[in-house]
């Protein structure tokens, strides 16, 4: 995603990327404008806790804007860690209940079977859009978001938060410092070795990573 020049051709292509704030993550938007993709078959799913608002319509702009043609979108439920809401422990437990194998065995056969699912832009999505980026303006959110958080003295400078920030929005010499970039995916607080980074606000000391994704996971996809 931070090549400046992307070019992928194939039968089929997809991304899979979680819900943040009820709409696709900035960089995701930004991605799908500058690739060149071309592809017979372009889906799109999203992972999400408690809901995913107008995201749906946002992939259909984006697809729209980059002149490529939706085939697929669908959403897997699985944890919300959106930290100044949720209690993770909370989440967590609830996870049995939500059969997160089932649903990504349902999205994989549709995909194999390449079934076609959209979602129609109307007038009253449109104006669901334009509410909600005027209440959260992208660079307002990004600005105030770095405020947000504290780090304590258990931090040992390890540098892991700046290695699983998807934004590059951290860096750390003798302290850790956020700019003005942050995504609001909270990696940094999640997979804090020390646990040493919070927010001003947060409903829950527990911190959550999908068992199957280890911590040299994320690293190397952020490389």
């Amino acid at each position: 995603m931070k090549q400046e020049k992307i070019e992928i051709e194939d039968d089929a292509v997809g991304i899979v990327c979680p819900v943040y704030a009820v709409e696709m993550p900035m960089m995701v938007r930004e991605f799908i404008a500058k690739a060149r993709i071309v592809t017979d078959y372009f889906f799109l799913i999203y992972t999400y806790g408690m809901g995913y608002g107008e995201a749906f319509a946002h992939v259909e702009l984006a697809a729209r804007d980059a002149g490529l043609k939706l085939s697929y979108i669908n959403a897997i439920q699985m944890v919300d860690n959106y930290l100044p809401i949720f209690k993770m422990q909370e989440q967590i437990d609830t996870l049995p209940q939500k059969d997160v194998e089932g649903q990504i065995e349902r999205v994989r056969r549709d995909l194999a079977d390449r079934k076609t699912v959209t979602v129609p832009i109307t007038p009253e999505t449109m104006k669901g859009i334009a509410k909600y980026r005027k209440r959260l303006a992208e660079p307002i959110l990004r600005k105030e978001t770095a405020q947000e958080y504290i780090v304590n003295d258990r931090c040992i400078r390890c540098g892991v938060c700046a290695k699983v920030c998807p934004a590059d929005n951290i860096t750390v010499t003798d302290k850790v410092v956020f700019a003005g970039r942050c995504e609001v995916c909270y990696a940094c607080l999640h997979n804090c070795p020390r646990q040493a980074i919070h927010l001003k606000v947060e409903a829950s000391p527990v911190r959550f990573r999908n068992e199957h994704v280890s911590l040299d996971d994320i690293i190397k996809a952020n490389e």
